[in-house]
């Protein structure tokens, strides 16, 4: 009779345990820093359970959290110069999913687009994540950990205003030609091997960093520039929730800028045009801090944090019944 009270505790325990994981999800904190509208779209990977969903519009200074199923893995973007047409299509100039929707449904970026990809728990229990322009560039974007550990738990991003850089050959222009929008990958404006690690190049010590690859690295050191770009690019944290800034500020420091709320980071940047128009705008930020003063993902990493220690004490507890019996 004891050995069965003490195995409907144990599995009581544990059944406690694992719905309390399962709830206290990885947050992500989407913030749009930039003056104009973004619509953020976002693809779940093969395999894995996905987000709930999968596109919408983020006004400017406007925030969003979003739970993450667990072990999840996938990408993020920002769409930019969105409409509708009369027949109710939707579309965007740069980031579009073709879906002809707001929501992405399961299709990914048409490039070029700046991408924050996400792989959660992955080996060691470590979520690992980039900010890539192997795709190309469209927006300024930043990854900020709120919380977490790791020896490489650390901001990283793309804050440079690549477009204002892109060679004529990749660059991605506005319906009257006068603005760049967006800036291509070698990759997608040549479609040859040898700039998209493909057939005799598909390996890392066959395909190298080319001469236009190398213009997104100069730009922006942290974020990856071609397919192999692993060793500078890629960042690992236990246990983090994150922030993704679109359009965050060119004088953030990538380790000062982990743990900032949205409304630390700020920037004044120039808005893509809108057919013709240009301007530089000023704006200011919107937090997203609770009555109690903790921010959403601060929150949620404290409960997560409660969690594990919950988990430790209900481990130590067994074993003490266990040596007692």
């Amino acid at each position: 009779m004891a050995w069965q009270t003490l195995l409907s505790l144990i599995f009581s325990l544990l059944a406690s345990h694992s719905f309390t994981s399962a709830v206290l999800a990885t947050t992500f904190t989407l913030v749009n820093k930039c003056e104009y509208t973004v619509w953020p779209g976002i693809l779940s990977n093969p395999g894995v359970a996905p987000i709930s969903t999968t596109g919408f519009a983020l006004q400017k200074g406007e925030t969003k959290t979003i739970n993450a199923p667990a072990s999840w893995a996938g990408r993020f973007w920002g769409r930019t110069l969105c409409s509708q047409d009369s027949n109710g299509k939707f579309s965007c100039v740069t980031g579009d999913c073709g879906s002809g929707k707001l929501e992405c449904s399961g299709s990914g970026a048409v490039p070029p687009a700046t991408l924050a990809e996400f792989t959660l728990d992955g080996a060691g229990g470590m979520d690992f994540f980039d900010v890539s322009l192997v795709d190309g560039y469209n927006l300024p974007m930043l990854i900020a950990p709120q919380g977490g550990t790791g020896t490489n738990c650390t901001s990283t991003g793309c804050v440079t205003d690549v477009n204002g850089q892109c060679p004529s050959e990749l660059k991605v222009t506005s319906q009257d030609g006068a603005e760049g929008v967006a800036c291509k990958s070698a990759c997608e404006a040549f479609q040859q091997p040898q700039y998209c690690c493909k057939g005799a190049y598909g390996s890392p010590q066959t395909c190298k960093p080319s001469s236009y690859s190398q213009i997104f690295k100069k730009a922006c050191p942290q974020a990856y520039s071609y397919a192999y770009d692993d060793k500078s690019s890629t960042f690992t944290c236990a246990h983090a929730d994150y922030l993704i800034a679109f359009c965050p500020s060119p004088n953030t420091g990538q380790k000062s800028s982990q743990g900032q709320s949205p409304d630390q980071i700020t920037q004044t940047t120039t808005a893509p045009p809108v057919i013709g128009g240009t301007g530089t705008m000023t704006y200011e930020g919107l937090s997203p801090f609770d009555e109690s003063g903790a921010s959403q993902s601060t929150s949620a990493h404290m409960l997560r944090s409660h969690a594990i220690a919950g988990a430790l004490s209900i481990t130590v507890a067994i074993w003490q019944l266990v040596q007692l019996l």
